[in-house]
């Protein structure tokens, strides 16, 4: 989610640019701010990536605004003066939009602010759902100490108790995370803040012995578990 702020001393156009904003699904309007002070006292507390700044404002001109910032967001100018539109793009604006905006000419604004900010890392999330007994359950990773191949299904062990789920190892393999995880059998993936004790042919997790497949040993040295 892009977090944006909207500098502006002409309430019309802070409505206006309100609206686009709220089209916008990848965007979030931080605040709204009448003169570029109020505007600094917000870049001072929040994180704010984006900010739609008009140029001529009372007092502190969003020039002014802009040369004060240490590392400023990327900013779009918003003006009803053609004839900053050099010195918007001197201050590596983003785009530069003459007032009265609309949403067709604010949308292309999007389209080149996106591919300039870096993608957002993906969510990683700290739970899986599992079809067991005809409904979905979750189950926290943290919660799920290692899971076991049993003909066509998964028999999962957790902190709370073990439950059956239809589902393949690689599949399972898949959805658990990889820095949480490994697979050290073609039977078994463990969980390895579990392991308390290990050698090169098994394994301990809660007391239950689980065995080291050839195949698998060297992943296993090589992530550091054992040499």
């Amino acid at each position: 989610m892009i977090r944006c702020i909207i500098i502006d001393d002409e309430p019309l156009a802070l409505e206006v640019l309100e609206a686009h904003i709220g089209r916008c699904p990848q965007l979030t309007l931080v605040r709204k701010c009448r003169n570029a002070l109020d505007a600094y006292e917000v870049l001072q507390t929040e994180k704010i990536d984006l900010m739609f700044l008009d140029i001529r404002m009372p007092s502190i001109s969003g020039i002014e605004l802009i040369k004060s910032l240490r590392h400023p967001p990327a900013v779009i100018f918003t003006t009803a003066f053609a004839e900053y539109a050099i010195t918007g793009f001197e201050l590596d604006a983003v785009d530069y939009l003459l007032k009265p905006v609309t949403f067709q000419r604010f949308e292309k604004s999007m389209h080149k602010l996106l591919k300039i900010l870096p993608p957002e890392p993906p969510e990683v999330s700290n739970y899986t759902y599992f079809k067991v007994s005809g409904r979905l359950l979750k189950v926290l990773h943290q919660d799920l100490l290692f899971a076991q191949s049993i003909k066509d299904y998964i028999r999962l062990t957790t902190r709370q108790g073990a439950y059956l789920t239809h589902m393949t190892m690689k599949y399972l393999q898949e959805l658990l995370p990889p820095e949480t995880f490994i697979r050290v059998h073609r039977s078994y993936i463990v969980n390895r803040s579990y392991i308390s004790a290990i050698d090169s042919m098994e394994l301990d997790i809660s007391h239950e012995k689980i065995p080291i497949g050839a195949k698998y040993r060297s992943g296993i040295v090589i992530s550091g578990m054992f040499r």
